[in-house]
């Protein structure tokens, strides 16, 4: 995409006022297009037409009325002489600048013609896309002007600034067209179109993190995929624990007591301790802006611990709440354990605009005994969670009752999702401990994966 800003004012050359056509601008998205134009002159006085190119660069041809002149001119803004380059074909402009000429014809010599520049370099995205395990595709998306917002769509229409926002990487797993435009102020780029072809079988495992460490020392999750909120400001539950990322020292953090790390038994732990009393620490890591995804049967292995006021949860909110926040964004929680006298029981839950629900699994054992596994069903228009087993949904959400409710349903407007891994400590669902919870103790998560439907 190419803006030219022209000099303004009228120019006073050999007596005639030549008045200058200030700007021309190429639009997409159905706006106007002016690709060309001519400036009026007289006498010896040069004009010139310019014309867009495919690669964003302007061509320039120089004019001069009277029959048998020449032109010579400069492009760095200095005044052009006869030593200066003779006009004898049009030319490229690549960058912002000036072009000054004049029109010689025997010894008559022009005044200066001056046309300044800005030239915007193309703002048409790149798509990019990355293997994943199954034959999906990770698509990425990057925008040469800085400070160009990108839309796209996935659904074979034209984007426009009302579509979906790129914010992170997202995984795709059927046939796909991604079209997408990039947007700078007022300059809209045209639309760049890439289709991925893919067929893979329902069931097939298109991502995970198995959380696999063969060193002999305990190291950090993947920097790749995971990253971490930090800090203590209650998180809108009146949490007491300070979030702390790999390596940090920032008390009540500490480099020696890491509060996330995957261990050399092959498990994701997430500690929370307590420093001193009244002083909890712990870790959230999430995806957000490496990964997301829209659709599938997500599953995490997990061993949750037990205690008055721990609060661990496996759950995923959109891209956009970068954007847009919470609860607009969408919020699906695959399981949040609140411990409570047996029965033990985790929750499901759908946070919308307007819509707040929970679903309760009941366990007459100790859930926090071994592993179980926690998953939600992601498809079109309804949502379900279950434990160990898809034979066993305990939630569902669907478009038609959160919409008849009053609610809104963000989950089927292109808007990909990220993860969230956190155990947190207090606040107002479990409550705070009571001295019956013991420190330290740790979620365990020996896998995440990402299936299609």
């Amino acid at each position: 995409m190419l803006m030219i800003l022209q000099s303004a004012g009228p120019r006073r050359l050999l007596g005639i006022v030549v008045v200058g056509v200030v700007l021309a601008m190429a639009v997409g998205c159905g706006g106007s297009s002016q690709t060309s134009y001519t400036q009026p002159v007289s006498s010896l006085v040069p004009s010139f037409t310019s014309a867009l190119q495919t690669n964003g660069s302007l061509l320039i041809t120089l004019i001069d009325p009277t029959s048998g002149a020449s032109i010579y001119y400069t492009t760095d803004g200095t005044t052009p002489t006869l030593s200066s380059t003779r006009y004898v074909a049009p030319f490229l402009l690549t960058a912002s600048g000036t072009v000054n000429a004049i029109g010689v014809s025997g010894s008559t010599q022009s005044s200066v013609a001056s046309w300044s520049f800005t030239v915007i370099p193309s703002l048409v995205p790149v798509i990019a896309a990355t293997a994943q395990q199954g034959g999906a595709q990770l698509i990425s998306m990057s925008d040469p002007t800085p400070g160009g917002t990108i839309y796209y769509t996935t659904d074979g229409t034209a984007p426009t600034i009302s579509s979906t926002q790129y914010l992170a990487p997202f995984l795709l797993t059927s046939t796909t067209t991604v079209n997408a435009k990039g947007v700078s102020g007022t300059v809209v780029s045209p639309v760049a179109t890439q289709i991925f072809t893919l067929n893979i079988a329902s069931g097939t495992l298109v991502w995970a993190d198995e959380f696999t460490n063969t060193t002999s020392a305990n190291v950090q999750p993947n920097a790749a995929v995971w990253a971490y909120d930090t800090g203590a400001t209650g998180y809108g539950n009146s949490e007491l624990q300070d979030y702390c990322a790999w390596g940090s020292t920032l008390s009540p953090c500490t480099a020696s007591t890491q509060n996330s790390y995957v261990g050399t038994d092959g498990y994701l732990h997430i500690v929370a301790a307590q420093p001193s009393p009244g002083v909890y620490t712990s870790a959230r890591i999430r995806t957000q802006g490496q990964f997301s995804f829209q659709y599938g049967r997500l599953e995490a292995r997990m061993q949750i611990p037990e205690g008055q006021g721990l609060w661990p949860a496996f759950w995923l909110m959109g891209n956009n709440f970068a954007t847009v926040g919470w609860p607009i964004c969408g919020e699906l929680d695959v399981m949040e354990h609140v411990n409570a006298p047996l029965p033990d029981y985790v929750l499901g839950s759908a946070h919308v605009l307007n819509y707040h629900s929970s679903h309760n699994y009941y366990s007459s054992t100790s859930l926090g005994a071994g592993f179980h596994v926690y998953g939600m069903i992601w498809k079109p228009g309804v949502v379900q969670m279950y434990v160990d087993s898809t034979n066993n949904i305990y939630a569902q959400y669907d478009q038609a009752t959160v919409v008849a409710s009053g609610g809104t349903w963000p989950f089927d407007s292109g808007n990909a999702a990220f993860i969230f891994l956190n155990l947190s400590v207090g606040g107002t669902l479990p409550g705070n401990p009571n001295g019956t919870a013991l420190f330290p103790s740790q979620l365990l998560v020996d896998w995440v994966r990402l299936y299609t439907n």
